[in-house]
């Protein structure tokens, strides 16, 4: 099954300024969301193999989107985030089953690596609610310079039976980071940790 896509929104945030202080090169963050038709809306389906096939393609689709919005090499990329937020007819499980199985892979693909586990959220919502998308580091999860999130909003989703899926990816960390912990430039990216 593929998505049955209603629209496709893309930002791009720059950090500019933090607390008076300039951040050169800007941080950015760049988000790529899809809001879908949610097939399994109002149902209870044992079987949500098409839901991750539609996590599959989502997951490079959308990649693709947020490194191409940075304008930088998939290498380039430092941190990476996902999150869904089902319609009222909707069940959570439905946005585990995009994000979880399948996701992952295409997206790893997108990023170049991404030893890391892609931090995730999932919440059932209306229309113009805030969807919150957790972001850590891609190859090492000790990197706490990079532990972050950002939020999109569309003013007319999701529809109750609709799913709005996004993937943030990062070209930098925090502005001004001084919380210790493992630096980006010395991860090596074997573990997932480290």
């Amino acid at each position: 099954m593929k998505a049955k896509i209603r629209k496709i929104g893309v930002w791009v945030e720059e950090t500019h300024i933090e607390v008076g202080k300039a951040i050169n090169p800007p941080t950015r963050k760049a988000v790529a969301s899809a809001v879908i038709e949610n097939p399994f809306a109002g149902q209870y389906v044992e079987d949500l193999d098409d839901l991750m096939e539609i996590g599959a393609e989502l997951g490079g689709l959308l990649g693709d989107k947020a490194v191409a919005a940075l304008g930088i090499k998939p290498s380039d990329a430092e941190s990476y985030g996902k999150a869904a937020m089902v319609g009222e007819n909707g069940e959570l499980e439905h946005a585990a089953a995009i994000l979880h199985p399948k996701m992952g892979a295409p997206l790893r693909v997108a990023v170049e690596k991404g030893a890391a586990l892609v931090p995730s959220s999932k919440k059932r919502g209306g229309l113009g609610q805030d969807l919150d998308i957790p972001l850590g580091h891609k190859d090492a999860a000790y990197v706490r310079s990079h532990f972050d999130g950002v939020e999109i909003r569309f003013n007319d989703a999701p529809r109750p039976n609709e799913i709005l899926v996004a993937i943030a990816v990062t070209d930098s960390g925090r502005p001004l980071p001084r919380v210790g912990g493992l630096k980006h430039e010395d991860a090596k990216g074997e573990d997932g940790l480290r």
